[in-house]
């Protein structure tokens, strides 16, 4: 009988220790936080990257897993990251619309911001609803394919030039996941 308390203390560990994992803050007042993005962003020369989904998504948990592994260098030092809880399709609908609905046809949903609040790149179709189908490897093409990066950290602008932000090096060279792989990183 005295394991049966154990288990409980246990399995509400465990509880308490998986919920500060969740990506997305269900609390946070999404609106002020992507206003304060785009401050920083316009600051710091950055872009904004908006993250919609929602804790019981496992696509959404699988996107998040990819940016903060192997997509976050593509991401690190040139986006300021929100991440937006959308419940069940009920929380921070407002806000998805003002950006074009990114969410209308699934979640995760992403859209790339310019400092001062311009749409660059918006998932409209659903792209990353199938993230977990996708894989880290799979996230991150897509992201480096959709994102305005180049390898050197600079941006591409939509008419096709190239503007190396303040502070970047230009020598900085991001390896291809399909060639660390081969290469065993």
């Amino acid at each position: 009988m005295n394991r049966f308390p154990a288990l409980i203390a246990l399995a509400l560990v465990g509880c308490t220790a998986n919920a500060a994992e969740w990506p997305y803050n269900q609390k946070a007042d999404a609106p002020a936080d992507v206003r304060h993005a785009l401050k920083v962003a316009q600051t710091d020369h950055k872009k904004v990257l908006l993250v919609f989904g929602a804790n019981w998504c496992k696509d959404c948990r699988d996107l998040d897993k990819a940016l903060q592994g192997s997509s976050r260098a593509l991401i690190e030092g040139r986006f300021e990251v929100v991440k937006i809880d959308v419940g069940n399709f009920d929380k921070n609908l407002s806000l998805a619309e003002h950006y074009g609905n990114p969410i209308k046809m699934g979640i995760p949903a992403v859209v790339e911001l310019s400092a001062d609040d311009q749409v660059i790149y918006s998932t409209k179709g659903g792209e990353l609803a199938d993230a977990r189908k996708m894989g880290e490897q799979g996230i991150y093409d897509f992201l480096s394919a959709k994102l305005a990066i180049t390898p050197s950290g600079a941006a591409v602008t939509r008419s096709g030039a190239t503007v190396t932000p303040p502070g970047a090096t230009g020598g900085q060279h991001l390896i291809p996941m399909s060639r660390a792989r081969f290469w065993g990183w």
